[in-house]
């Protein structure tokens, strides 16, 4: 694919994609992580991840948390409370109140747990209304070293499924499981990935990912020439490697 496209900055950031297309990413991403969950081997869940201080079983109970809040209006505004209560910065808080939730569960109990919230999640950021999407998150989000605003629709519609899907890519690093990929579904979501990594810097350049997620964009003429793995690419603008043109993408 070969895309072609201009940028623009707004006050708080908001969903570039299309509506439909970011609630069909976010239920296959939910059903992807279930899928690899039950192909873990006992053995998998203490191994290392690239998330300081977590192994597998810490990574999952997060994503278990993350996806209980985003399955539920009253779970979500305990855990925004108690993370707020906590201090220091909030996602770090939230990450670590989802991780010690979890921490008593057994591996079971955690897969069991997620095939249940998962659909649940899907559905409930399926009916997240218009005006609920639009208004702007109560606290700043950091990225790199900046201070931005969210819309609750880009939390909803974007951020949430890049979580997973980047977690998902953690735990397959970890244990050696192969990645599944598709252009339909990881292709999407690293094309949104790269328009949004385009517009943060705003420089010419051209791009070419490779793997069942890659394509082709060019974002003004000339400049830096990118090529790389498509799942590479985005590791490293999460922070998990060297950020392409050193501009970091928030997952």
């Amino acid at each position: 694919m070969t895309t072609t496209a201009k940028t623009s900055t707004a006050t708080a950031r908001r969903s570039a994609l299309e509506r439909t297309t970011a609630m069909r990413l976010a239920a296959t991403e939910y059903d992807r992580f279930l899928t690899q969950l039950r192909r873990l081997q006992p053995g998998d869940w203490t191994k290392p991840t690239d998330c300081a201080g977590w192994d597998v079983r810490a990574l999952v109970g997060h994503v278990v948390g993350m996806t209980e809040m985003s399955a539920s209006l009253p779970e979500q505004l305990k855990q925004m409370r108690a993370a707020g209560k906590a201090g220091g910065e909030f996602i770090d808080a939230l990450t670590a109140l989802q991780v010690a939730k979890h921490v008593g569960d057994s591996t079971q109990q955690l897969v069991a747990r997620y095939a249940v919230v998962g659909p649940k999640a899907a559905k409930g950021r399926r009916r997240t209304p218009g005006f609920v999407r639009g208004r702007t998150l109560p606290m700043l989000q950091t990225v790199g070293s900046s201070r931005e605003a969210w819309t609750f629709g880009f939390l909803v519609d974007v951020i949430l499924t890049r979580d997973t899907w980047m977690h998902r890519v953690d735990v397959a690093r970890a244990t050696g499981l192969d990645v599944e990929l598709t252009g339909k579904h990881d292709g999407v979501l690293v094309a949104d990935v790269v328009t949004e990594w385009a517009g943060r810097h705003g420089q010419p350049c051209t791009v070419q990912l490779s793997g069942p997620a890659g394509g082709r964009w060019a974002f003004g003429s000339g400049g830096t020439e990118v090529s790389k793995e498509a799942v590479d690419f985005c590791r490293g603008l999460s922070g998990r490697g060297e950020p392409a043109l050193a501009t970091l993408v928030p997952f």
